[in-house]
């Protein structure tokens, strides 16, 4: 193998997300991954401090587009909403992946570790948000209520997406989910 090596990261990614959805992540190794992308273990933890890191190595690029997002909504949008034109910026973002999400949802639904690891990224997605919210100048607990609801409406949403053969548009998905989410909260 050579020194360098193009697109080693995508490789690994690719590689072990293979070996997950074929093997399962429990039996799946560090070498064997590396032996699939045909690089060594050494590029693997250049790039992964461990097989768990794979799946989850695209959460820092989502919170900060959210954030991001937040952030630069209007200064007369509702929190919700900013939230809500948040999680559609990054729809694009997570379907131009192709099957990737799909998968990496299937391998993660069968692990426990995998599942608790997932809930700790979506809550630190909420946090991330919050901040936001308030550095907007929303008080709480109004901009922790509508982050963790938005984070909410992102999970069915996407479950959903994931889990549907059709695969409908997952911003019309985040669209209804808000929707039926405010259906739920109005007052009768």
């Amino acid at each position: 193998m050579g020194r360098w090596e193009p697109n080693a990261r995508g490789r690994l990614e690719q590689a072990a997300l293979e070996l997950f959805v074929e093997r399962g992540f429990e039996q799946t190794t560090v070498a064997e991954i590396a032996q699939r992308a045909g690089l060594t273990e050494r590029t693997f933890f250049r790039h992964f401090a461990d097989k768990r890191e794979v799946l989850f190595a695209g959460g820092s690029a989502l919170k900060e587009l959210l954030v991001n997002a937040v952030a630069q909504a209007p200064d007369d949008v509702a929190p919700l909403d900013a939230v809500a034109d948040a999680l559609q910026a990054a729809a694009p973002h997570l379907q131009q992946r192709g099957d990737y999400p799909m998968q990496r949802q299937a391998v993660i639904a069968a692990n426990p570790e995998l599942r608790e690891r997932e809930l700790i990224k979506l809550a630190g997605l909420a946090t991330a948000m919050a901040a936001a919210l308030r550095d907007r100048g929303v008080p709480e607990p109004t901009a922790s209520l509508a982050a963790e609801a938005g984070i909410a409406v992102f999970r069915v949403a996407f479950e959903r997406w994931t889990s549907e053969d059709c695969r409908p548009d997952l911003a019309m998905l985040m669209r209804d989910s808000l929707d039926q989410l405010k259906a739920v909260t109005a007052t009768r």
